[in-house]
C-alpha cells in the first residue's frame, strides 16, 4: 500500500491541448462549443484519432470498449426500470443533449470550410458520437496544464483501466516530472486486479456517467431539494441566518447510507428552518449571535430541544413523501431481481432504484428515533449542553461529515457536472486547480478531503455528458 505503481507522462495523455494540434485545430480556432466545452473537444479528438491508422493514439483507442454500459445504450424497456428514481431526469436530459449535440456537429462537419479536411466528413453516425461521448464521459480527467496556471481534460492510457472501490484517492498530478502518478490504495499480490477510489459519487452519479452500480457505496445518498418559502413570514429573518452562516435559501442537500443521514450543512438548514421568531433573534442580534453561528451545524449544540423535535419530524415527514413517489416497494425490487431474467441493465437500474428507497428508508427510521429522543429531552426538561466562546472546531458536527466551519464550506452536492449541453457551452469554464478523479482536482494533493472527493471518476465507463440542471427547488414552510 501507499507504493507509486504507476505513472503516465504528459506525452500519453489525450488532452484538449493535444486536440489543439491535430487535425481538429483549425475546425476548433472557429466553433465556440469546441472552444467552451473541452469534453466535445475530446470527444472529437477520439473520433478523428480512430479514424487515423497512424494515430499515435491508436493503440490505446483501440483498448477501449466498443459498447458501454451508460444509459445511452440502455433499451426502452431497460430505461423504464428507471421510472421514479431521482435519476430519470438526467438520463433524459444526456439522452437530449447528445443527440442535439450529434445534430449541430453533423451539420458543421457537413458545411464548414474548417471541417473538410476531417476524417469525419464522409461518416459521421450517432453511434460514432455516442461511442465518443460515453468514452469521454466515463474516463476524462483534469489535469494541470504544462505550466500549472490552469486545468484542462485528459484522457489517461492504462490508469483508466483500473476499477472502483471504496477507500481514498491516491492519484495526483506531479508537475516537477509532468506526469500523472498513482499510489496503491492497499497492498496488492501478483495477478491481482488493482483497484483505485473514483470518489465520493453516489450510485446515481455511477450509473449515469460511468455505467456501473457499485454495491458496498459507503458515498451513496439521494437528493433532497429544500427550499424557505417567501411566502413564511419569518422569511427575511430565515434568509440571514442562513447567510451568515454561509447557506443559500434554496438548496439541494443530501440523504446518506450512512448514520446519521444528515450533513453539517443540511442540519444547520434545518435548525434555521425550524427556528421560532425569538431564536432567530438570539442568532442575529443576541449577546452571542456569532457563536451560535458557528454551531449551528454542529449536533452536540441544539437550539433547543423543540427545535430539535421540529426538525426531526420535518424531516421524517419529507423523507416519507419521497418514499411515496416510487411505484414499487423495497421488497417489491428484491422479489423482482431475484424471480426474474434480467439484462444487466436491468438489473442496475432496479439496483438502483432499490437502493433510494432503502436510503430513504434508514432517513425515516433515523428522524424517527431522533425525534423520539429529543421528545423525551424536551418532556424530561433536561438542560441544554452548554458551550465555550466561538470556536470554529465547535462547528464540527463530531458525528457527520464537516471538517471546516459552514461559512468555509461548500455546500455537498449543489453542484453538478454539466453535460455536453450546446446551450451553456458558451458560458461553460473549467474552474477547478490540478488533477480530478472524473471531476475534483487533486492538484498534487493539496486540496482537502472533502473538496477531493465531492465528485468522483467513473468505472472503466466514466465522466459524464450530465445537464447541469435548473430545476426549481421545492419551498416548504414551516
Amino acid at each position: 500500500a501507499e507504493e507509486l505503481f504507476l505513472w503516465v507522462p504528459r506525452k500519453l495523455l489525450m488532452t484538449v491541448e493535444s486536440a489543439k494540434n491535430s487535425v481538429l485545430g483549425s475546425l476548433y480556432s472557429q466553433d465556440r462549443i469546441l472552444q467552451a466545452m473541452g469534453n466535445i473537444t475530446l470527444a472529437f479528438h477520439l473520433l478523428c484519432e480512430r479514424a487515423n491508422p497512424n494515430s499515435f493514439w491508436l493503440p490505446y483507442i483501440q483498448t477501449l470498449p466498443s459498447e458501454y454500459d451508460t444509459p445511452l445504450y440502455f433499451e426502452e424497456d431497460e430505461v423504464q426500470y428507471l421510472q421514479s428514481t431521482q435519476a430519470i431526469h438526467d438520463v433524459f436530459s444526456q439522452y437530449k443533449n447528445t443527440a442535439r449535440q450529434y445534430a449541430y456537429f453533423y451539420k458543421v462537419i457537413q458545411t464548414h470550410p474548417n471541417a473538410s479536411k476531417l476524417p469525419l466528413k464522409d461518416s459521421f453516425t450517432y453511434d460514432d458520437y455516442r461511442w465518443a461521448v460515453s468514452s469521454v464521459m466515463t474516463r476524462q480527467n483534469q489535469i494541470p496544464t504544462e505550466d500549472g496556471s490552469r486545468v484542462t481534460l485528459a484522457l489517461i492510457p492504462l490508469w483508466d483501466m483500473c476499477n472502483h472501490t471504496n477507500g481514498l484517492i491516491t492519484t495526483g498530478y506531479n508537475l516537477e516530472d509532468d506526469r500523472c502518478e498513482c499510489v496503491a490504495l492497499q497492498d496488492f499480490k501478483a495477478g491481482e486486479q488493482i483497484y483505485i477510489f473514483y470518489g465520493t459519487r453516489s450510485n446515481a452519479e455511477f450509473v449515469i456517467h460511468s455505467g456501473f452500480f457499485f454495491d458496498n457505496n459507503s458515498h451513496d445518498r439521494v437528493k433532497i431539494k429544500l427550499g424557505v418559502s417567501k411566502s413564511d413570514r419569518l422569511y427575511a429573518m430565515k434568509a440571514e441566518v442562513l447567510a451568515r452562516a454561509g447557506i443559500p435559501t434554496s438548496s439541494v442537500f443530501a440523504l446518506h447510507s450512512t448514520e446519521p443521514p444528515i450533513s453539517a450543512q443540511l442540519l444547520a438548514f434545518l435548525r434555521v428552518f425550524c427556528m421560532s421568531e425569538e431564536e432567530l433573534k438570539e442568532h442575529l442580534i443576541g449577546e452571542h449571535a456569532i457563536d451560535k453561528i458557528f454551531t449551528l451545524g454542529n449536533s452536540e449544540f441544539p437550539i433547543s430541544w423543540d427545535n430539535e423535535v421540529k426538525l426531526w419530524t420535518f424531516l421524517e415527514a419529507r423523507a416519507s413523501l419521497l418514499l411515496k413517489t416510487y411505484k414499487t416497494t423495497v421488497e417489491d425490487d428484491k422479489s423482482f431481481l431475484e424471480t426474474h431474467d434480467l439484462t444487466s441493465h436491468a438489473i442496475m437500474a432496479i439496483k438502483l432504484r432499490l437502493g433510494e428507497k432503502e436510503i430513504l428508508e434508514k432517513a425515516v427510521k433515523s428522524a424517527a428515533a431522533s425525534r423520539e429522543y429529543y421528545t423525551k429531552q424536551m418532556a424530561d426538561g433536561a438542560p441544554l449542553p452548554k458551550y465555550e466562546e466561538s470556536n470554529i472546531a465547535l462547528l464540527e458536527n463530531t458525528v457527520a461529515d464537516s471538517r471546516l466551519p459552514i461559512v468555509l464550506r461548500n455546500l455537498e452536492d449543489v453542484e453538478e457536472q454539466g453535460d455536453l449541453k450546446i446551450d451553456e457551452a458558451i458560458d461553460t469554464e473549467v474552474t477547478e486547480n490540478g488533477f480530478v478523479n472524473g471531476e475534483n482536482s487533486l492538484f498534487n494533493g493539496t486540496k482537502s478531503e472533502s473538496e477531493n472527493l465531492n465528485k468522483e471518476k467513473s468505472n472503466r465507463e466514466t465522466e459524464d455528458a450530465k445537464e447541469s440542471s435548473s430545476e426549481s427547488t421545492d419551498e416548504v414552510k414551516e
